[in-house]
């Protein structure tokens, strides 16, 4: 009798094992899939300034203009304060407000020009945009 338990126990546990590596599978043929995608990822938190908020319309609409019908480029907005998107928070260290432009592990981090640009000069910020989505298009 102890013998068939242990038996069906150990046939549950290679059970398991077996449908895990599958997920696993599955998810790395899903990260191959984003890795051909440049995505502009625009974090904020809850409470956002003028030029926080410049800085989200401007990216959003330079992505949603410059780039119409590109799928492989796409805007992302991100609240920080949210749960669902701690991965990302964390993967880019975000701790405030961030502009990052990204395809798979290819990505720069234009926060500081983007401040210094959305107000006084935004054509420079949709400039800078563009310029670094086309580098990673490439």
């Amino acid at each position: 009798m102890k013998k068939v338990t242990l038996f069906l126990i150990l046939a549950v546990l290679l059970t398991a094992c077996g449908q895990n590596t599958q997920k696993s599978d599955s998810q790395a043929s899903g990260l191959s899939t984003e890795n051909d995608i440049v995505n502009v990822y625009y974090f904020h938190g809850k409470q956002r300034c003028k030029t926080c908020i410049a800085v989200g319309n401007i990216a959003k609409q330079t992505i949603e203009t410059a780039f119409a019908g590109n799928d492989k480029v796409r805007f992302v907005e991100i609240n920080t304060n949210e749960k669902v998107h701690e991965t990302l928070v964390e993967k880019y260290e975000v701790t405030w407000n961030a502009l990052i432009i990204a395809k798979g592990e290819n990505s720069i981090e234009i926060t500081e020009q983007a401040f210094a640009t959305a107000i006084g000069n935004p054509q420079e910020l949709e400039n800078l945009i563009k310029q670094e989505v086309n580098k990673r298009l490439q």
